[in-house]
């Protein structure tokens, strides 16, 4: 669980999150109309939608609506608000997702800095978290992920750059997720613990057991997993196939593929 890895770096959270926002505005007053009206990748969204989430999702941290807070199912309370933006304006949606993203930031700023950073609170079916990296790591994954893998290549554009602090608060919120999802649904023959190791930008090593997601320390390890950081935000959602992946297994292969087949970050 969360609680098994290390503290977050709240800091750098807020800064990667404040370098996420700056990347979406950059991209977004930068389309055409066609573009903006355009599917993206997100089955059944266009890129409009997806701006329009992130907003709703900024706006539920600070003024939680009674729908967000007694959803068991957070895909499906997505839609929601979704739905309820498709007939506002471009500017009517891009106005609500600066105010709301700018109030976010201000929020994990302030939290990080008060006794509220010791909170800790639920997310729907994705467990508990402490507050700040409730906020901040949502919203920083949500940026990233929505914009490189379905935004930008639904439009034929070049995907964004990252760097080594956004994947370390991108990689910060996955592997929580990730340890909350493993504990409730443990997959058969983690009493084994696996390693996960990504690479590059903001990577590092990761064990996992029935129990969820920690810090290495000494032992064994039943199988290995190794993969760029880079590609983690895709296969580790199951936008694509780990499978079709630069995804290398050493160890129990199967082992590691139960677990593979059940990863799915949301």
């Amino acid at each position: 669980m969360t609680d098994r890895l290390p503290a977050v770096d709240l800091p750098n959270m807020v800064a990667a999150l404040r370098s996420e926002r700056t990347e979406m505005l950059d991209f977004t007053r930068s389309l055409t109309e066609g573009e903006w009206r355009a599917p993206s990748v997100a089955a059944g969204w266009s890129i409009a939608d997806i701006v329009g989430h992130i907003a709703a999702t900024a706006h539920n941290f600070y003024a939680p609506s009674l729908e967000s807070l007694r959803t068991k199912d957070l895909e499906a309370s997505n839609e929601g608000p979704v739905e309820r933006r498709r007939s506002w304006t471009r500017e009517r949606v891009m106005t609500d997702y600066e105010k709301s993203s700018r109030r976010a930031i201000s929020l994990v700023n302030a939290i990080r800095r008060s006794p509220a950073v010791r909170l800790r609170f639920s997310l729907a079916e994705l467990g508990r978290y402490p507050i700040g990296l409730m906020i901040g790591g949502a919203l920083v994954f949500d940026h990233h992920t929505h914009l490189r893998h379905d935004m930008a290549p639904a439009l034929g554009r070049p995907v964004p750059a990252s760097d080594a602090d956004r994947m370390r608060a991108v990689l910060t919120w996955m592997t929580a997720v990730l340890s909350n999802q493993v504990a409730q649904a443990p997959v058969d023959g983690l009493d084994a613990r696996i390693a996960l190791t990504l690479t590059g930008p903001g990577g590092g090593t990761w064990w996992i057991d029935e129990a969820g997601v920690l810090t290495p320390s000494d032992g064994k390890v039943a199988a290995h997993i190794s993969a760029p950081a880079l590609t983690f935000p895709d296969w580790g959602t199951q936008r694509s196939s780990w499978r079709d992946s630069d995804v290398t297994v050493t160890g129990d292969a199967q082992l590691a593929a139960r677990f593979l087949d059940a990863v799915n970050v949301i």
